[in-house]
């Protein structure tokens, strides 16, 4: 079996519950999850994994995804990664912010839960249509 035909996944969520929820959604054989432990990982990862999407959690306490997401847009490597984000759906400014600093997509916790898998996927094919 050819090890390079993995689809990466980086995955800036620290929370043991929800990261527990995407390794058990994107448990195929053709996914390969990076995990960003620290603020600086999420850069340094997205670097050197060159991931097909970075999902986040908007809520997580340890990371600040805000100035991850600033640093992510601001490198013209790392600008166009695909960005899948999930926040508390009362959050209303949360999400705002988070469509301001350019992620792809915003989604409930319960949304997110429920459909991680399609709803990567879902970048995977926009991120081919956007390229052409």
């Amino acid at each position: 079996m050819n090890q390079t035909n993995h689809t990466t996944i980086l995955v800036a969520i620290t929370d043991l519950f929800f990261y527990t929820k995407v390794r058990d959604a994107l448990r195929q054989p053709e996914y390969q999850l990076e995990k960003a432990r620290t603020q600086q990982d999420i850069v340094d990862k997205a670097l050197s994994a060159n991931p097909r999407v970075i999902l986040f959690n908007m809520n997580d306490l340890t990371l600040d995804v805000f100035q991850a997401l600033e640093k992510l847009k601001a490198d013209p490597r790392l600008k166009n990664i695909p960005t899948l984000a999930f926040a508390n759906h009362e959050e209303v400014d949360t999400w705002k912010r988070a469509k301001a600093l350019g992620v792809t997509k915003v989604v409930s916790r319960n949304e997110f839960s429920a459909r991680t898998k399609e709803l990567v996927e879902e970048l995977f094919t926009s991120d081919v249509k956007a390229k052409g």
